[in-house]
């Protein structure tokens, strides 16, 4: 038995197993310019959450199956009619009707390419990107919206032409399980993990 806590879903309900809290001993924090003085403690604690992605999970279980889902508004009463979304999203914000599920893997194979970047020395909290981090905003030709994610190979630059690549070895089913490279990458040049 997993000494972490764990979720199932059965008939529509979640089902917890094993403990989803830990707390640690505390330790004391001491003022050593001043005689060492008590001054708090640290009270360590782990915590597991759960996070539902509700509509969206199609997205993230595409991603470990090295697909690209995108969404597009099929209803014949709005304006945008056949807009073309990715990121993935679950009603038009037009005309707010669910939205249709598309594999658009085989467009972002071809018409997808770098709109923007930046790149990032440092990272915040709980990052497990190498650094540096070069984020891009990738365009997709025929796609109303640019989808924010990194480049795992290669330099980045305005307008040039870029690979997705999906983390289907031990996929952690997050946004990080898509990254992209440069046109021309080859196999050997992935991250550990991931393929075209």
């Amino acid at each position: 038995m997993s000494l972490y806590g764990q979720a199932k879903v059965k008939n529509w309900r979640y089902k917890l197993k094993g403990n989803f809290h830990f707390t640690h001993s505390p330790s004391p924090i001491r003022n050593v310019d001043d005689s060492n003085h008590l001054l708090g403690i640290t009270k360590p604690r782990h915590m597991i959450y759960l996070h539902s992605y509700g509509g969206e999970a199609p997205f993230f279980e595409a991603l470990s199956q090295g697909k690209l889902l995108g969404t597009r508004c099929d209803n014949p009463d709005c304006e945008y009619q056949g807009t073309l979304y990715q990121p993935f999203r679950i009603h038009c914000p037009d005309c707010l009707a669910r939205c249709t599920t598309v594999d658009m893997t085989d467009l972002a194979k071809t018409k997808g390419y770098i709109h923007t970047f930046m790149i990032c020395e440092r990272a915040g909290a709980f990052n497990t990107l190498d650094k540096p981090i070069k984020f891009v905003n990738i365009e997709f030709e025929g796609v109303s919206t640019i989808l924010m994610s990194y480049l795992s190979v290669g330099d980045p630059k305005i307008g040039k032409r870029v690979i997705p690549i999906f983390k289907k070895f031990d996929p952690t089913y997050t946004i990080t399980d898509l990254s992209w490279v440069v046109e021309g990458t080859t196999e050997e040049q992935l991250p550990h993990g991931f393929c075209f």
